[in-house]
């Protein structure tokens, strides 16, 4: 399921996971007896086209540690938090487990999550890109250490562009650019669809700084979204559905629509990131990425996954070695380059180089490139229920039950309650 369209269930109370870390952690403790220690490792991004890759650092981790077995557990995204967040109440929490940027601010605050800094005796562990180390930091300790990044590009499928005699996308294109080949490659009667973006809070947020708004006041006390950026970024999506990209109704609540449609063949040009590089190694026909267009300024979506440790976990010292070994070791980085598993948030340049030798898609340096325009997503403590009541508000605009500025209004409202 993609980035972009994937959303977690509805988060439990930020009470309840304070509450559950007074509780016992489900890890078996073997190492009184001198027998090997059992780290369950919980993840959303390797199922299902990583697992093996995630099964060649464990073994290469267990070689280096030959007292500690990884045991890993695997959920989609779209069930995962609903998951981590039961076990984490029910005193079952894994031992460690993946985080994005997006949630790592809720688990810090309700006391979760194991001070890593407390077991390294290192508060700023060393080989990290210092801005990705950062993002994973509260209230000055490390919670969580970054295990990888990706960004959003336009994927476009050069074979339907050719077809209908469209010029293929550039670094520099708009919106206007966008809209006027979409409108072109569209051929309903064919089922062919010249662009797919969702329209919903991971888009928003990002075309809204394309457009030049704010997500967010200053302070971070205010929604600001409903402003003319706002309304234009947000009216830039929904004028694409029924148009030039499937309605709600044609979509039909089908995991992977947009996955699918592209790899058919009937899917000129895809907003989504870069995890879905490895999948498309074998489609029958031509594509390539380059930076997603902009409308006043560029503005390209990074995501941050992190692995974080239980707090309740009676292994701090092996979840941190883990942890380290997973997201910084270079067995684990020239595994995800080799396999286009997302990028490891390593400091060493030489590393990442190795990833623009694969040929496809060929403008692998669009990656790159997009990340001189970061659009990071606004983060609160109720953070799900924010992305939720974005998303509902700018789906009833795409349905037509209501305007733009009526949704935008309605979820500027909600957001408002949520910061409190």
């Amino acid at each position: 399921m993609t980035k972009s369209t994937r959303l977690a269930a509805a988060a439990l109370a930020t009470a309840v996971l304070a509450t559950a870390c007074s509780q016992g952690s489900a890890t078996r403790d073997t190492s009184a007896d001198g027998g090997k220690v059992t780290l369950r490792y919980f993840t959303f991004s390797a199922a299902p086209d990583h697992v093996k890759d995630l099964d060649t650092i464990v073994a290469a981790f267990e070689k280096e540690n030959p007292k500690v077995d990884v045991v890993v557990e695997t959920a989609p995204y779209d069930q995962y938090f609903t998951k981590l967040q039961t076990s984490i109440a029910g005193g079952t929490a894994p031992d460690t487990f993946e985080l994005n940027y997006e949630n790592f601010v809720t688990y810090a605050s309700a006391g979760s999550l194991l001070d890593l800094g407390s077991v390294a005796g290192d508060s700023a562990p060393a080989g990290y890109a210092k801005e990705s180390l950062e993002a994973f930091r509260h209230e000055g300790k490390q919670y969580a250490l970054p295990a990888s990044f990706s960004t959003v590009v336009l994927f476009y499928n050069k074979e339907l562009f050719k077809k209908a005699g469209v010029a293929e996308p550039t670094a520099s294109w708009t919106w206007k650019d966008e809209q006027a080949a979409a409108e072109k490659l569209t051929d309903k009667k064919a089922g062919v669809f010249g662009d797919f973006q969702p329209v919903q809070f991971f888009e928003f947020y990002k075309t809204l700084k394309q457009a030049g708004g704010e997500f967010l006041s200053a302070d971070g006390k205010k929604a600001t979204f409903n402003s003319p950026e706002g309304i234009k970024a947000a009216t830039w999506l929904v004028s694409k559905v029924g148009k030039t990209m499937p309605t709600e109704a044609e979509i039909g609540g089908t995991a992977d629509y947009d996955t699918n449609l592209f790899k058919s063949g009937k899917l000129a040009m895809w907003h989504n990131g870069i995890w879905q590089f490895s999948g498309l190694k074998d489609v029958p026909f031509e594509w390539d990425v380059v930076v997603e267009p902009g409308d006043t300024a560029k503005a390209s979506a990074v995501f941050h996954n992190s692995v974080a440790a239980s707090k309740t976990t009676r292994h701090g010292k092996e979840a941190y070695a883990w942890a380290k070994f997973l997201s910084s070791s270079n067995v684990a980085a020239t595994t995800r380059i080799q396999s286009s598993w997302e990028l490891p948030p390593v400091s060493d340049q030489a590393v990442l180089d190795g990833y623009l030798k694969d040929p496809k898609p060929a403008n692998r340096q669009a990656v790159f490139d997009s990340l001189q325009s970061i659009a990071l997503p606004p983060v609160i403590k109720r953070q799900q229920e924010m992305q939720d009541a974005v998303t509902q508000e700018l789906s009833n605009a795409a349905a037509g039950r209501v305007s733009v500025e009526e949704a935008l209004k309605a979820a500027a409202a909600k957001v408002d309650e949520l910061l409190g």
